[in-house]
């Protein structure tokens, strides 16, 4: 009579379980398994994200994205919004579903708010109580804190000896062709921009030693040291370092905090209450160091929002 040996038989047996393994990897390979799971009431369903035009907002859009198709979402790219005002006018106009705002933005420029709030979690609650009244939901407040500052050009500072906003302030009063500034057309005309700036630290610059340019390009000017020994950045730009620029401190601690959180239509929160469970762990995860390694593959190594995007949520386990 033939039969089997035991060897055989364990050896079919071990094919079979390195197959069934094998097998399941696979599944989970095609499906791109992270820590977001679907949510079945989202399949389907088009939600339209935005962002301003600048590279870290460019990023956390397409942060979005990623996470809402993870999560079974048919999301819509809107991205690339020039203008702060433009981008929120979007959300409350239901052009855009969602998109990630800052605490401080919101705070001054659409809450019109003076109360100086140093507490980052009071702010966020105090924003989302007001805002919701202009039916915009705030979920996910990450701690990076992409706040205004003002840099110097290295060499300037050290030769000015300037550290801080109010040693600028003091030269912009004594000497005002040293203190040249390069700022953005936001910088130049919010209330937490330079006009609310000047007045606490009391200074005045003259309009020939305030050049408005495109953003991006304040940090190489400043840099340079050619047309501006100053400028208003974002303090989590790679550039900053790239340039060697010297931030000075904000030591009457004019400018808010700017927390970036996910501002989302009450409409849809209310409808998919699930979602804040989708951004606030990765909202937890964007602290000013990673805002600053994201924004220095992009502003300064060249690549491209979503790559960038895509390679942190894969690294950090939340996509596949």
């Amino acid at each position: 009579m033939r039969g089997f040996s035991v060897v055989a038989v364990v050896a079919s047996l071990a094919v079979l379980a390195a197959g069934c393994t094998l097998e399941d990897e696979s599944t989970k390979a095609e499906t791109g398994a992270g820590s977001i799971e679907k949510i079945d009431e989202l399949g389907g369903v088009t939600i339209t994200v935005g962002s301003k035009e600048f590279d870290e907002q460019l990023v956390l859009g397409q942060i979005a994205i990623l996470a809402l198709q993870a999560a079974g979402a048919d999301p819509v790219d809107k991205t690339n919004i020039t203008g702060t005002d433009a981008v929120r006018r979007s959300l409350t106009s239901g052009q855009i579903d969602l998109y990630w705002e800052y605490t401080g933005t919101a705070w001054v420029s659409f809450l019109k708010q003076t109360e100086r709030v140093t507490d980052p979690e009071q702010l966020f609650d105090k924003v989302k109580t007001l805002d919701a009244e202009n039916d915009v939901i705030w979920w996910a407040r990450a701690p990076g804190n992409d706040t205004y500052a003002i840099a110097a050009n290295r060499e300037a500072a050290e030769e000015h000896g300037i550290e801080t906003i109010s040693d600028y302030a003091e030269l912009a009063n004594s000497n005002p062709e040293a203190a040249s500034t390069c700022m953005g057309p936001e910088f130049n005309s919010r209330d937490d921009g330079l006009p609310g700036l000047s007045a606490m630290y009391g200074f005045t610059l003259p309009k020939a030693q305030r050049h408005e340019v495109n953003d991006a390009v304040v940090y190489t000017e400043v840099g340079s040291g050619k047309t501006c020994d100053f400028g208003s950045v974002a303090s989590t730009d790679g550039r900053i370092p790239a340039q060697d620029l010297v931030v000075l401190k904000d030591d009457k601690s004019f400018f808010p905090i700017y927390n970036p959180a996910i501002t989302i239509r009450s409409e849809l929160a209310t409808k998919y209450p699930d979602l804040e469970d989708v951004f606030t762990p990765i909202a937890d995860a964007l602290d000013d160091k990673t805002l600053l390694a994201l924004n220095e593959r992009v502003s300064v190594e060249g690549a491209a929002p979503d790559k960038v995007a895509a390679d942190w949520l894969r690294d950090k386990g939340f996509i596949g």
